[in-house]
């Protein structure tokens, strides 16, 4: 990806050529990366912090579903949808810097072609007869005068590259067996990985913190639990300070130098972001507290306007059902009074249960000859 990789070695170059230091320079590097890829990482940043937004609702959506992880699945989905959140943007826009990353680590850990700039011919042949690890560049590199006057096309004028940062020589593999180490340079130089693993960590745990701090409810409320059970990459934010202590302790120090800059731009970065995007967000909680502020101002007079007509009316009773209790009590009467005169003219009880136990009239033995209203207690039709 030499497309990639010559840009950003003349880069490298430059900061190199102004400071006539490697370690100023790989941060000034780092800065620059930090920048191109600032885009990216505004689109990450913005599509991270709307997932955890969702959290209070996808909450809900937990609650309600159980143990039916289909549906839960298909809920989230759904909601994903409606509001217009990919699910997987936020991881996209992060990897998507990573495909740049493997060119830049390349001209990183080749300086004689991309800061001397000798030809391929001439780092083919310093390469014979020196450590086949992947990183004797910078060995050479910093001793490259010396080979001035054996190998052909090495400029007369060329100087050594300079290593050393902070009293480290950022051209060596560092020894993880820090109680064997001596010199402040082994020491240091086995220091630079563990930094750049906590840097690592700390950016994504401040990152992920960065994110929670956008959490409302449907009220636009801060949601503390929601914020609390959040746990967006979690194994990335275990893995990958890991994964840079190992690589710190099996490349040159140059690569944990770049990485360290790399966190430290990157908090920097996200507290920036999250301060651009909260304002955005900000508006639209302001506005939810304002409608919910006004069903609750709405909900408390018709509240008000209830208990004024129990105040007035603690029985209940209205006009219309009052007068609707007296027409029903009318009717029952007039019902009995009815049913009473014909039982004088007829000579029959007025409720036949009375003369038939069996309680049908026509049918005198519809419950059985022992059948007797009194074996329970009186009968009630």
């Amino acid at each position: 990806m030499s497309f990639i990789e010559i840009p950003f070695g003349y880069v490298l170059e430059f900061f190199y050529n102004f400071f006539n230091n490697y370690g100023i320079a790989l941060i000034l590097f780092s800065l620059t990366v930090k920048i191109v890829l600032l885009p990216m990482s505004m689109k990450s940043k913005k599509s991270m912090m709307k997932t955890s937004r969702l959290q209070p609702k996808i909450k809900q959506i937990e609650l309600a579903c159980g143990d039916d992880k289909q549906k839960y699945q298909q809920e989230v989905q759904q909601l994903y949808r409606d509001e217009g959140v990919s699910m997987f943007g936020g991881c996209l826009w992060s990897l998507l810097p990573l495909l740049i990353l493997f060119p830049l680590y390349t001209v990183i850990r080749e300086p004689l072609q991309y800061i001397l700039h000798l030809s391929t011919d001439v780092i083919k042949e310093l390469g014979k007869g020196v450590s086949d690890s992947g990183y004797w560049q910078y060995d050479v590199a910093s001793n490259i005068e010396s080979f001035v006057d054996t190998v052909k096309g090495i400029p007369a004028d060329i100087k050594n590259l300079n290593l050393e940062f902070l009293g480290v020589d950022l051209g060596q593999t560092p020894n993880w067996k820090i109680w064997k180490l001596s010199t402040w340079s082994e020491i240091g130089g086995a220091l630079f990985p563990l930094v750049s693993g906590g840097l690592n960590y700390l950016s994504m745990f401040i990152s992920q913190k960065m994110n929670n701090t956008v959490i409302r409810n449907e009220n636009g409320e801060k949601d503390e639990a929601a914020a609390n059970t959040a746990q967006t990459g979690k194994t990335m934010t275990m893995l990958m300070p890991l994964i840079s202590v190992w690589f710190g302790f099996i490349m040159p120090l140059g690569i944990s130098v770049y990485w360290i800059a790399q966190s430290v731009f990157g908090i920097i970065q996200d507290v920036i972001l999250t301060k651009h995007y909260r304002k955005v967000y900000d508006a639209e909680d302001a506005v939810k507290r304002a409608m919910a502020a006004e069903r609750a101002a709405e909900e408390a007079e018709r509240e008000r306007i209830r208990a004024a007509k129990r105040a007035a009316n603690p029985n209940g009773i209205t006009e219309n059902t009052s007068k609707k209790k007296q027409q029903l009590r009318e009717k029952q009467e007039r019902d009995a009074a009815a049913k009473d005169y014909e039982a004088k003219i007829t000579g029959t009880p007025a409720n036949p249960t009375e003369e038939h136990p069996g309680g049908e009239p026509n049918r005198p033995y519809a419950r059985g000859r022992a059948y007797s209203s009194d074996h329970y207690g009186k009968h009630k039709d």
